[in-house]
């Protein structure tokens, strides 16, 4: 992913108001970030533990969508699985997260979810940059490059649930 500043950030949200978008909380750390390992953004909002923050090069431009993440609690004995990288983890290292729609049916309350990294470090994940707590990848025959293509295919068809 290509380093991305505040402004075009707060731009790019397709599911929330401008009014929102422009109070959510962006990473203080953009300058910092190592854009080369990302294929999205994605963040959590230390404010507020329950949202979360994807951003992605789409097209030409950027897709932004706020997330909401479920309450639920899991015992560490329980193991999920991410729909996007296919990382699993313990407890409640995943978290079904649900994204607004956009448009009229996203108003009247209609959503999408998907289980995905609590964190959303997905790209950290595939790369081995960062490892679950207790467990790890499953070996696979894929390339690291191609792992990295179907997460961005999950990725994208999560992102196209939101506009039908």
């Amino acid at each position: 992913m290509r380093a991305v500043s505040e402004p075009e950030i707060r731009a790019s949200f397709v599911n929330c108001s401008k009014g929102e978008a422009k109070r959510l909380a962006v990473p203080r750390d953009l300058d910092e970030r190592r854009w080369d390992d990302l294929d999205f953004l994605g963040w959590r909002d230390p404010g507020a533990p329950d949202r979360g923050y994807l951003v992605a090069e789409r097209g030409d431009g950027l897709v932004g969508v706020t997330l909401r993440a479920s309450a639920g609690r899991r015992g560490l004995l329980h193991r999920g699985m991410c729909s996007l990288c296919l990382t699993t983890h313990p407890g409640d290292g995943v978290s079904l997260m649900a994204a607004r729609k956009v448009g009229p049916a996203g108003r009247q309350g209609d959503s999408v979810g998907e289980y995905l990294c609590s964190d959303l470090a997905c790209s950290l994940y595939i790369r081995g940059k960062k490892t679950p707590r207790a467990g790890g990848r499953f070996e696979e025959s894929l390339t690291v490059e191609e792992q990295v293509e179907r997460a961005r295919v999950n990725l994208y068809a999560f992102l196209d649930k939101l506009v039908d």
